[in-house]
């Protein structure tokens, strides 16, 4: 494995792409409310599977989660389009994309059991559960990238946007 020094994470015509990208911000605005919905909707989840109650709002919850995923996912690749050249599995992000896709298949097979009627809340949630825990690790992964992209250049400058917030 390199060492954050050793492959820097965006060449500076990349990194200038996305600093002037008004996708950076719609990323930065996105990634964290994203991620209080999760969390809002892991607490439902979790105190439904452990009460029984309101089994509804948690279901309900995890199908609001899975919208603002679906949202981010695609304005997503439209910045790694814009920055890097692709719309998805640009060299410096290619593992993050590929966990992705399987964050994506658990939380559409949700959508899809939910829809269908024929699954117990019970089962339900346990199967967001299985969603929440592989988007846990592509949030990890993307934590882990925002820290190699401040350690290339130091926290001062804007590089720690991931696709993040521009700071100029």
């Amino acid at each position: 494995m390199s060492s954050p020094t050793s492959t820097p994470l965006y060449t500076p015509a990349q990194r200038a792409r996305r600093d002037a990208s008004g996708w950076t911000l719609v990323q930065g605005v996105l990634a964290p409310l994203q991620f209080s919905v999760f969390l809002g909707s892991l607490y439902l989840v979790v105190r439904s599977l452990l009460t029984g109650e309101h089994a509804d709002w948690a279901l309900a919850s995890v199908a609001v989660k899975t919208g603002v995923l679906y949202l981010i996912m695609v304005t997503g690749s439209i910045w790694e389009k814009v920055v890097f050249g692709r719309y998805l599995f640009a060299p410096a992000f290619f593992w993050e994309d590929v966990v992705s896709m399987g964050v994506l298949a658990l939380h559409t097979a949700y959508l899809l059991a939910w829809a269908s009627g024929e699954w117990a809340p019970r089962e339900l949630l346990a199967l967001a559960l299985a969603a929440y825990l592989s988007y846990s690790i592509n949030a990890a992964q993307y934590l882990r990238k925002l820290r190699m992209a401040r350690l290339q250049t130091g926290v001062s400058s804007s590089d720690g946007a991931l696709p993040g917030v521009a700071t100029s």
